[in-house]
């Protein structure tokens, strides 16, 4: 049976789940997003897979569509759900949706599609204004939902939206946000539980690897990050009897090299940004040192704990 929605619960064969889940953007060393040659979802899946099966991974986000049945194929073996982004870019026809929804529909491992990421910072990456990518938001989800009427649809938004935001997406069933603020998600799930009787998951927490305070790799304050931040979400999942969260998407499985836009994406580069909040210790995104694993697969401490950090929302 497809997922759904019932409350503030997500319900998968009718059993509440939650979702212990990770970011997946596969980008080959010397490639990046965009370029023809970029995310490499089939070349990765296999070993990608038996990382996040040994990670207790149950579901991934993705930043573009999976349009293979075969990565879901494998996927799947490993009782991997799909959160899958069909749409993401304004300047796509909204209908372009429909060929990737029928093709997939019945697929098992689908748990929801998704549309956007973090679409109130970058406008669905194109010049519209905000109250323009809120309307395509919503032209978006009737098409999906004019196809496939049986599994949810979600978005993901930067921290909090606003009731009018959430109130004008009526077709989203299910939130997603990203938030990044140090060890600590702050009010974030007690403000959720004001604004909305949806329920929403984490689209992307965590901290990368590397401390720009000390110029250095720092696994243990990624690690750190990993166990505090997930814990924060398990005590909200709504697997129990109040929370309103249905898990979250860690940030990410493996280094992205191209990410750093003053060097090369043959190279691991330091460089990041400092908007004033962010990642524990530093606050500094360091954009091609967030995986869990290093690009080569290899894991860094922060996999182990995630490994070790029990689901209690999956059904056995």
């Amino acid at each position: 049976l497809p997922a759904r929605v019932y409350g503030r619960r997500l319900l998968v064969d009718g059993r509440p789940t939650s979702i212990k889940g990770i970011n997946w953007n596969p980008v080959p060393v010397g490639s990046q997003q965009g370029d023809g040659g970029g995310v490499n979802f089939r070349g990765f899946v296999e070993t990608d897979s038996e990382l996040m099966a040994a990670a207790g991974v149950n579901a991934v986000r993705t930043y573009e569509p999976i349009d293979d049945p075969e990565v879901l194929d494998v996927l799947w073996r490993k009782r991997i759900f799909v959160v899958n982004t069909v749409y993401v870019a304004g300047m796509a026809d909204p209908n372009s949706v429909v060929e990737p929804v029928t093709k997939l529909r019945n697929h098992p491992a689908i748990l929801m599609w998704a549309i956007g990421n973090e679409w109130n910072y970058n406008r669905l990456y194109s010049p519209m204004e905000l109250e323009d990518a809120m309307v395509r938001v919503q032209q978006v989800a009737q098409i999906i939902r004019s196809v496939d009427p049986t599994h949810p649809i979600a978005t993901v938004y930067g921290m909090m939206p606003g009731e009018a935001v959430i109130s004008g997406l009526p077709d989203i069933d299910v939130w997603g946000i990203t938030a990044y603020n140090g060890l600590t998600f702050g009010r974030l799930f007690d403000q959720w539980a004001a604004v909305s009787e949806k329920p929403m998951f984490i689209a992307e927490f965590g901290a990368d690897a590397y401390n720009a305070q000390v110029g250095a790799v720092d696994e243990g304050d990624q690690a750190k990050a990993t166990q505090v931040l997930t814990a924060q979400i398990v005590a909200h999942l709504s697997t129990g009897n109040s929370g309103v969260c249905l898990g979250g998407f860690i940030f990410e499985l493996a280094d992205e090299w191209w990410k750093d836009g003053s060097g090369s994406p043959k190279d691991h580069n330091v460089g990041g940004i400092a908007p004033g909040v962010g990642p524990y210790p530093d606050h500094v995104f360091n954009e091609e040192f967030w995986g869990l694993v290093r690009i080569d697969g290899t894991p860094r401490r922060a996999f182990h704990t995630y490994a070790s950090l029990q689901n209690p929302g999956q059904p056995a």
